[in-house]
């Protein structure tokens, strides 16, 4: 465990157990909460739909608990709120020890010390609201905004552990995931009012009836990581059946996700833009389906006309990826990834930031990949400080220059010796200009003058 993962570990802790405990101190548990009864039955409830959390992509264990400790909440305030998460949150692979007694600890505090800081939240707005605005009404909103607190602190708490543990940079990872779950929870936050108000008014046998809508909750979560993990391994064997032509680029498409995925994150990218450029990276080739196997598998150099029928295949796996409706992201991506940044490469001789930025990430992760891999007109690859000395040389003419400087910060820049951006760049203009007249007068660019080029 690093120093870091210790430290927020401990952090965390501290200022949950602080939390919990001035709440206990300051906040007396609301009359409506019914006492001990209350706690029973609201911890229980909580045990119960924490029971069967949810695998999420990046790791994220998420359950339909937060309804019942935002219920909690509402009808007990900052303490019952505290006690009911630190309490209600148990889960059966811990008491099997399939976790450390830290991680325990940990995952308990990340939801207790949240739970009393959106309790505080709700008790502030719900004093500050107007005399004249309806009180159910005004319990509502707060209850909405307080959840959002809630989810913030929870998932910022968690993510934080899951990005040190991975390497990966703190606030970007916690950004992507609270994008990712944050619509899918707040929506618990009404229901979790009127498992309240129901409650106070009917009586618990009432409020119980509703974890049948949150079991039904519960599965919509479930079916939706199942739909994406089985269109993401579509997506991947999609990808690896175009690899399996063609010997030389076996597994390439993976690789170039993997480095276009690292670049994207040191420049911020986040939300449907990385999703795009994750699974662009995947099926960037997918065009190769439409080339010949005399083309695509040629050893020798490439005629003139061979190399217009390689140049397709973006056109061609656009038109692929575009009949797919959920696939509508990455159709750019897929179309401009060999787009030069001087304007004069192809399909459509687009130049600088007018090549969307997943397909000008992509054309430094897939040169790069090509570059550092066999490949029949070129049996010994380059090396790293070589690969990155092509994409410098050509930095401002082929690829985007900001681009390169993300790739150098990523763990497959790292220890690389790196000569830096060229003292000064040719003029982008006049370059793309030129290569305009020369392919007015000789057909259709190739986009095969630099060195750098990816397959």
């Amino acid at each position: 465990m690093s120093t870091a993962l210790r430290l927020l570990i401990a952090s965390v802790t501290a200022a949950s157990v602080a939390a919990l405990a001035a709440a206990i101190a300051l906040y007396p548990i609301g009359a409506d909460f019914q006492g001990f009864e209350g706690f029973v039955f609201w911890t229980g409830l909580t045990l119960l739909a924490s029971a069967l959390p949810v695998k999420f992509p990046r790791g994220n264990l998420i359950s339909v608990s937060t309804a019942p400790i935002l219920a909690s909440m509402v009808l007990g305030g900052p303490a019952a709120a505290g006690i009911v998460a630190a309490i209600g949150t148990t889960e059966w692979r811990e008491l099997r020890g399939r976790v450390p007694w830290y991680g325990t600890v940990y995952n308990h505090a990340a939801l207790a010390g949240p739970a009393v800081a959106g309790a505080v939240l709700y008790e502030l707005l719900v004093r500050a609201a107007p005399a004249d605005i309806n009180v159910g009404f005004a319990e509502l909103m707060a209850t909405s905004i307080a959840g959002l607190a809630f989810f913030a602190l929870n998932t910022a708490a968690v993510s934080a552990t899951i990005a040190l543990r991975q390497n990966r940079p703190v606030a970007g990872f916690i950004r992507e995931d609270f994008g990712e779950i944050s619509a899918k929870l707040v929506a618990l936050a009404p229901l979790s009012w009127l498992m309240a108000f129901t409650f106070h008014v009917v009586g618990w046998w009432a409020a119980l009836l509703f974890m049948l809508p949150l079991y039904t909750t519960r599965e919509a979560y479930h079916r939706f990581v199942e739909m994406r993990d089985m269109f993401t391994s579509t997506v991947r064997a999609l990808a690896s059946a175009v690899d399996a032509r063609d010997k030389w680029t076996s597994g390439h498409s993976v690789r170039v996700q993997e480095i276009a995925v690292a670049i994207a994150r040191e420049m911020r990218v986040g939300g449907a833009l990385l999703e795009a450029i994750e699974w662009g990276g995947l099926l960037h080739d997918i065009g190769k389906i439409g080339v010949r196997d005399a083309v695509l598998l040629k050893e020798d150099r490439l005629t003139k006309e061979e190399r217009i029928e390689m140049n397709q295949h973006p056109e061609i796996g656009a038109k692929i990826a575009s009949e797919v409706k959920q696939l509508g992201p990455e159709v750019p991506i897929i179309r401009h990834h060999h787009e030069w940044y001087n304007g004069s490469g192809y399909p459509d001789r687009l130049e600088g930031e007018l090549i969307p930025l997943g397909a000008r990430i992509l054309h430094v992760a897939d040169a790069f990949e090509a570059m550092t891999s066999a490949r029949p007109y070129r049996l010994r690859p380059f090396t790293p400080e070589q690969a990155l000395g092509e994409l410098r040389k050509y930095a401002g003419i082929q690829f985007d220059p900001v681009v390169i400087d993300a790739f150098v910060r990523t763990s497959y820049g790292a220890g690389v010796a790196d000569p830096g951006r060229p003292p000064q760049l040719r003029p982008v203009p006049l370059i793309a200009q030129a290569a305009a007249l020369r392919g007015a007068a000789a057909g259709p660019a190739t986009g095969d003058s630099a060195g750098a080029h990816a397959p």
